[in-house]
């Protein structure tokens, strides 16, 4: 029995690890659905999506939308833009709101204007990322 328990742990493990390079594909198709979002509406400074949206975006990935949306927005909110100041994370804060089925962003606004004048995003290392 206890040979059977170290391969489902040993499975376990080794699935914890395959799944990193899905969370940075589903934070770069986020990302890339906040750089229209921003173009689309240049007046605003923070976002508010249905995470039936978000569904749609990863490609009606359920685990993605749920379970797993911590995770990729952890390394959603490692993009950076450059900015007069250095380079800058685009995503100064987010909340899952549960209740109202909603994804809310808010925006660091230097890094904003610099996304809004044409500096492209900086994507986070995933071979350093925690």
């Amino acid at each position: 029995m206890s040979i059977l328990k170290e391969a489902n742990k040993e499975k376990n493990m080794h699935l914890e690890y395959t799944h990193d390079s899905d969370y940075f594909f589903f934070s770069q198709l986020l990302m890339r659905h906040i750089e229209n979002y921003v173009r689309k509406h240049p007046d605003a400074d923070n976002a508010i999506f249905d995470l039936r949206d978000i569904y749609e975006v990863f490609r009606e990935d359920f685990a993605a939308t749920t379970t797993n949306l911590e995770s990729i927005l952890n390394i959603a909110d490692s993009y950076k833009v450059e900015t007069l100041n250095g380079d800058q994370a685009l995503i100064k804060s987010y909340k899952i709101d549960v209740k109202n089925n909603s994804l809310l962003i808010d925006f660091n606004t230097d890094a904003l204007n610099g996304l809004r004048s044409g500096q492209p995003l900086i994507e986070p290392d995933p071979s350093v990322h925690e």
